[in-house]
C-alpha cells in the first residue's frame, strides 16, 4: 500500500508477537503490540490504529470484553485471531463488533489478504460510494490508500492520510475540532489542537496551490475543518 497503515496487535503469544513483528513491517505495515486486553485497550486510544488484530485468549480479560469496549468509540476494523475454532465464538466475536475471524494456526498469506480487504472496507465512504474520490485536480484512491493531486502521485504520512480520508468520509460537512482529533488521534488527545493544526498546515502544503488560500482544505473559524466540495 502507498501509505503506510498502522496496525495494532493484542497477542500474548510471544511466538506470534515475534512472528508477526517480523512479518507485518516487510508487507509495509506500522505495527503496534499489547500483550494484555488493558494495555490493548490503552493502545488503541493512544495510537487510534488503521486496524487491530486481536487475541480472544488474553491473560487478563477476554477479547470479546476487548471489543466491546474498543466498540464503544470507534469503528477501527478488529480482526480475530484465536484456537477457538468453535462456530459460537466466531458468531459472537462478530456479533460483538469484530470485522473478520483467523483461526490460528493461519498463513501469512490469508492474513495479509484478511488485513486488506478489512483495510479496504474501512476507507470506503459511508454512503457505500465509488473508492476513488475526485475533487478537481485532487485523487483519492482509497481501496489502493494512494493520492494524487494533478496526475502526480503525493506521498502522506499515516496521520497525513488519516486526516484525509476522514474529511473526505465527510466531505462538504463541518468537523469540529474535537470530531478530528477523536477520530484521527484518538479520545485521549481531544484537548490537543496543537496536533490538528500542525497536521493541516503540512497537508494543505501538499495538495493546495496556495496553502494560504485553500481550496479545499477550509478552515471554518472557531468551529473546525471542511473538505469543501462545491
Amino acid at each position: 500500500m502507498s501509505q503506510e497503515a498502522t496496525i495494532l496487535l493484542i497477542e500474548d503469544e510471544p511466538e506470534i508477537r515475534r512472528f508477526l513483528r517480523t512479518t507485518l513491517p516487510a508487507h509495509g505495515f506500522r505495527l503496534y503490540e499489547a500483550a494484555t486486553g488493558r494495555d490493548g485497550i490503552a493502545e488503541a486510544q493512544a495510537r487510534n490504529p488503521d486496524l487491530i488484530l486481536l487475541d480472544l485468549g488474553l491473560p487478563d480479560l477476554e477479547g470479546s470484553e476487548v471489543i466491546r469496549q474498543v466498540r464503544e468509540w470507534t469503528a477501527t476494523p478488529i480482526i480475530v485471531l484465536s484456537a477457538r475454532d468453535q462456530e459460537q465464538v466466531k458468531v459472537a466475536a462478530l456479533d460483538l463488533g469484530a470485522d473478520d475471524y483467523v483461526t490460528k494456526p493461519f498463513g501469512v498469506n490469508e492474513l495479509l489478504a484478511r488485513m486488506r480487504a478489512a483495510l479496504r472496507h474501512a476507507s470506503r465512504p459511508a454512503d457505500g460510494g465509488e473508492s476513488v474520490f475526485t475533487l478537481g485536480d485532487l485523487k483519492v484512491d482509497l481501496g489502493r490508500r494512494q493520492v494524487f493531486l494533478s496526475g502526480k502521485e503525493i506521498h502522506l504520512t499515516p496521520i497525513e492520510y488519516k486526516l484525509l480520508i476522514t474529511l473526505i468520509r465527510y466531505a462538504g460537512k463541518v468537523l469540529t475540532h474535537r470530531q478530528l482529533l477523536k477520530e484521527v488521534w484518538g479520545p485521549l488527545h481531544v484537548d490537543e489542537g496543537h496536533y490538528l493544526r500542525v497536521y493541516m498546515r503540512q497537508l494543505r502544503n501538499k495538495l493546495e496551490k496556495n496553502p494560504a488560500h485553500p481550496r479545499y482544505l477550509v478552515t471554518e473559524l472557531g468551529v473546525g475543518y471542511r473538505l469543501r466540495t462545491e
